[in-house]
């Protein structure tokens, strides 16, 4: 059996700080050409595509605690996330409301 070398590399691990940079650069870029801020990150970086293109979702989806500027599409996408949270929010009170409502008005 061929022994094999074991890839001694480990994964990169980046601070929030650094993904925050790496977006606003991403968006900064998109925001002047329309497009191409991701590929131009990968270049400038040094990062895969695939990470780049997971943080932004991950940061359109609210999860990824990275806040940038409200320009973009990256922060259009963080307004709809956060527009869909609250809506979801005050649909569930208002279902508890209606509830309560139909509760009373059969009581009478």
């Amino acid at each position: 059996m061929a022994s094999r070398k074991k890839n001694s590399s480990k994964a990169r691990r980046y601070t929030v700080k650094e993904k925050e940079d790496i977006l606003r650069y991403v968006e900064s870029v998109n925001s002047k050409q329309g497009r191409g801020g991701q590929t131009a990150a990968v270049k400038k970086f040094g990062i895969s595509a695939l990470t780049i293109s997971t943080w932004m979702r991950s940061h359109a989806n609210g999860t990824g605690g990275i806040k940038t500027s409200a320009k973009g599409v990256g922060g259009v996408l963080a307004k709809l996330g956060a527009l869909h949270a609250e809506i979801a929010a005050k649909e569930k009170q208002l279902a508890a409301m209606q509830a309560e409502f139909a509760k009373l008005k059969s009581s009478i």
